[in-house]
This record gives C-alpha cells, sequence and structure tokens, in this order.
C-alpha cells in the first residue's frame, strides 16, 4: 500500500513538472508570438513610412519632368525664333512678332507660344502653338486657340486667322493628322523653323 502511494506521488510529481514545462513552454511561445507580432508592426509602419516618402518623392518628380518640359518647349521656341520671325514676316506679311504673348480678358488668362499679326492689305492673324514633342491633342489645343482667339485680344477682331502647329518631335501620323485639319505644320531643326506643309496646301482661315 505504502509503495502504491509512493509510486502514485512520484507520478503526480512527474505529471507537475510536465505541466510546468508545458507552461513555461506556452509562456515563451506567448512571448514569441508577441514579439513577433511588435516586430511586425514595426516593419508595417516602416513600409508605410516608406510608401509616403516615395509617394512625396514620386509627386515631386512629377513637377519637376513638368517643370523641364516647359523649360524645353521655351527652349525650342528660343532658339527658332529668329528663322520664325523671318519667316512670319516674308511668307505671311507679318508686321508684328509676339512670341509668349501673355493676354488677360474678363478675368481669364492665355498665353501663345507665338502671335504676329498685320494690318492694312494683309489684316491677318497667325497663331503659332510649339511643342518640344507634338502629340494629336495639341491640334484641337491649336484649332481652340485660333477659335477664341477674338475673346483674348478682341483689339485684333476683322483680322483673317490661321494657325502653324510646330515642334522638334512628332508623334506618328500627327503631323498629316493637322494638315488635314488645314493647318500649317512646320519642325524645328538646328536652329531652324521650317513649314512642312506640300506646296499645293490650302490652309483654313478663320
Amino acid at each position: 500500500m505504502i509503495a502504491s502511494l509512493a509510486e502514485q506521488s512520484k507520478e503526480t510529481d512527474r505529471r507537475m513538472q510536465e505541466t510546468d514545462r508545458r507552461m513555461q513552454e506556452t509562456d515563451r511561445l506567448i512571448r514569441e508570438l508577441r514579439e513577433s507580432g511588435q516586430e511586425t508592426d514595426r516593419r508595417m509602419q516602416e513600409t508605410e513610412r516608406y510608401i509616403r516618402e516615395t509617394s512625396r518623392e514620386v509627386r515631386e518628380l512629377k513637377k519637376q519632368i513638368g517643370g523641364l518640359g516647359d523649360k524645353f518647349g521655351y527652349f525650342a521656341e528660343g532658339m527658332a525664333l529668329p528663322t520664325m520671325e523671318r519667316l512670319l514676316r516674308r511668307r505671311f506679311g507679318m508686321t508684328n512678332v509676339a512670341p509668349r504673348h501673355r493676354v488677360r480678358e474678363d478675368g481669364r488668362e492665355r498665353e501663345y507660344d507665338v502671335l504676329a499679326w498685320a494690318n492694312g492689305k494683309v489684316n491677318r492673324v497667325v497663331v503659332v502653338e510649339v511643342k518640344s514633342r507634338v502629340k494629336r491633342e495639341a491640334i484641337g489645343q491649336l484649332i481652340e486657340q485660333v477659335e477664341t482667339l477674338f475673346d483674348f485680344v478682341p483689339e485684333l477682331k476683322g483680322k483673317a486667322r490661321i494657325g502653324i502647329l510646330s515642334g522638334i518631335d512628332w508623334d506618328v501620323g500627327v503631323m498629316e493628322e493637322a494638315q488635314a485639319a488645314a493647318l500649317y505644320t512646320a519642325t524645328i531643326r538646328d536652329d531652324l523653323f521650317t513649314l512642312t506643309t506640300p506646296k499645293q496646301f490650302k490652309p483654313r482661315v478663320w
């Protein structure tokens, strides 16, 4: 009997030790899970911070690229302006050539890359749009500028209007589409402003 009780006591002690061991193991696992959760939270916070920083840098880069495009457009106009002015005067009879012509009318502002006009017998206005890269939407933009010209520059009312779309690089097919829309086209190469419309070309006159 005593031997049996002693054996049961040993078994109880063994089970209690095993239970303690398992509880310690459970505590260890809980600590590891807690630490792992903290590490996961830290990594998530770090990832969110990285995403915010990357988004900010992308926005800043877009602004810089946009600014660079504007500066390049100004450069394109500037380097070709002397030959552009000569062509406007000799070919189209313009007596006034105004690059970067900015006007404000009724609280609205509009800037024309180049606006040229002449009075007297010529009595015409030429609106020139200059692009570093000419895309399809530039055609509609130029037509809109020509059609609304008198809304922004009412002192030129009564003059015939034509448009010239020019640029350094043209997307495929855009030059032909511009000519089909009866707009003059021109390229800028080696500081030269050169018309690219065929000899038989008949421009649209507004």
